[in-house]
């Protein structure tokens, strides 16, 4: 138990690391873009009194070390600062946001990740029969798809052919969950569509890996059934590759959905970030971009201890 707390608490603490080191590379990228903040808020008619004025309230002044330990301690203290374009408070703007952004990653994963376990035990099951090509041809053809061009390709097919969805995912205060949940159906199907094959494959794989023990012929020799050995002797012992790449997954439908977003005007984080870099609104583009990669890093560090817990040899060293 001690290793395994350590091991824990080593992965917590380079997390927290790489999240400093990102939130250091997502400044200077913000600061190394082409343009003047100042001249993108004013426009070109601005005066240069104005513009200086402007520069100096904003801090634009002082030096990038001081605007990033300002910044950094903000976030620290949950101030993300204000948007330069409309003045509105970023935290409070990315909380409204940010709860539309994990409605639509949470639908996806409650469909997704049954299916994708379920799939994959169904194909390990027929290994190398026919349902087994199916489910792989078909899914290794869905993840391949762009995403966009697999929105593009659900609009057409449940707007035009059969026309059952609307083609924008409008959401506002104040709407029933079953509203919400009919509105974001399109976005959901994509997601679903993008993030199966990963899932599938790999608890297919995992299956197959434990299918070759001892104890798995053991159990084939007391006459169990196939689906029988698979679901109480191979899944359970298969558990922790399933379970870091269903969470790695978890992590991209809440931080790699910014074309689904986008394609289908749904309001959320992703769409946000994409409105405020076409304004050269550096404080959202800033905030938004520390969110994602916190996400991600957060749900990548909770793969790795559910596989250093899942280890029995870590569990019960000898």
């Amino acid at each position: 138990m001690h290793q395994v707390l350590k091991l824990v608490v080593q992965r917590i603490a380079l997390g927290l690391l790489l999240l400093w080191a990102v939130s250091l590379l997502i400044f200077l990228g913000t600061e190394a873009l082409p343009g003047d903040v100042a001249q993108a808020i004013l426009g070109q008619s601005a005066t240069p009194e104005a513009l200086a004025n402007l520069r100096e309230s904003l801090g634009l002044n002082r030096s990038p070390i001081e605007r990033y330990f300002s910044w950094l301690g903000g976030i620290l203290t949950g101030d993300f600062g204000t948007a330069l374009t409309n003045g509105q408070d970023i935290g409070q703007a990315i909380g409204q946001r940010l709860g539309n952004t994990l409605f639509l990653a949470a639908c996806a994963a409650v469909i997704s990740v049954p299916l994708a376990i379920l799939l994959g035990l169904v194909a390990a099951r027929y290994n190398g029969r026919w349902p087994d090509k199916v489910i792989s041809g078909v899914t290794l053809s869905t993840i391949s798809l762009p995403e966009f061009v697999a929105a593009y390709f659900v609009i057409f097919l449940l707007t035009q052919v059969i026309p059952i969805f609307q083609p924008v995912a409008m959401v506002f205060p104040g709407m029933s969950f079953w509203d919400r949940l009919n509105a974001v159906a399109l976005p959901v199907i994509v997601l679903v569509l993008v993030v199966l094959a990963h899932m599938m494959r790999m608890t297919r794989a995992a299956i197959l890996n434990v299918m070759q023990s001892a104890y798995i012929e053991t159990a084939e020799l007391k006459g169990l059934s196939p689906m029988r050995v698979i679901w109480r002797h191979a899944f359970p012992n298969a558990i922790a590759p399933i379970v870091s790449v269903v969470v790695l997954n978890l992590a991209y439908l809440v931080v790699g959905v910014v074309v689904v977003e986008v394609v289908f005007s749904y309001n959320a984080l992703g769409q946000y970030l994409v409105d405020h870099v076409a304004k050269r609104d550096l404080p959202v583009v800033q905030a938004v971009g520390l969110i994602f990669a916190a996400v991600y890093i957060g749900l990548n560090i909770l793969a790795d201890v559910i596989a250093i817990v899942a280890n029995p040899r870590l569990r019960h060293p000898k």
